[in-house]
Order: structure tokens, then C-alpha cells, then sequence
């Protein structure tokens, strides 16, 4: 019912940057948090940054002054621009959103199937 479709993803150079983008649809009420995790090989999938439905920012500290995450809750859209890339940015990126579907139910945490970054010269 809820689908999250990430896109942007692809290659690019150490101090390149990337713009990935998060678009929800189906059968949503509402949409509290958006954020966006990581997974690289071999690790466990980390929170990079998180957008609260009234703005509030959380970012990793390995992000930081690095990427910015940014929604149009309107569009139900979240972005993620990401800036001065690393070779430690590789990584599979995922969009994470806490949705409501019905007026009667709480709100629950709803995934994409994910976008590959590869941080490389």
C-alpha cells in the first residue's frame, strides 16, 4: 500500500557530489519522520540523517557539514544532498519514513528497497 522509491545513486569521484531523492505514495495519512540510513559491505545499516515532520535535523557525526537532507512534505518527498564524498560513503542508501495509513492506527516505519552509492576514482 505504502511505497518508498529512492533514485540518484550511481558513481562518483572523492569530493564529487550526488543528490539522491525519496518519493513516497499509496495510501498515506500522514508522514512523521523521513530519513535516510546506509549499509555498507559488511556492516551493520546506520542512520546518516533524519528529518522530523516539523523540521527538526539529525545528522551522523560522519556526515556532518557534508550532506543535508531536506522534504517537501506536500510532494511527500525527502532528498538527501551530499557533498565532498568520501571512499567511506560507499554504500547501499536507503529512505526510512514513519507513515500513517489510517486514522485509527499509529504510524509505522516503511522502507525502500535502496540506491547504491560507490565513492571511487
Amino acid at each position: 500500500q505504502v511505497q518508498l522509491v529512492e533514485s540518484g545513486g550511481g558513481l562518483a569521484q572523492p569530493g564529487g557530489s550526488l543528490r539522491l531523492s525519496c518519493a513516497a505514495s499509496g495510501n498515506i495519512i500522514y508522514i512523521y519522520d523521513m530519513a535516510w540510513y546506509r549499509q555498507a559491505p559488511g556492516k551493520q545499516r546506520e542512520l546518516v540523517a533524519r528529518s522530523t515532520r516539523y523540521g527538526s535535523l539529525h545528522y551522523a557525526d560522519s556526515v556532518k557539514g557534508r550532506f543535508i537532507i531536506s522534504r517537501d512534505n506536500a510532494k511527500k518527498t525527502v532528498a538527501l544532498q551530499m557533498n565532498s564524498l568520501k571512499p567511506e560513503d560507499t554504500a547501499d542508501y536507503y529512505c526510512n519514513a514513519d507513515i500513517t495509513t489510517s486514522y485509527a492506527g499509529g504510524q509505522i516505519g516503511y522502507w525502500g528497497k535502496g540506491t547504491r552509492v560507490t565513492v571511487s576514482s
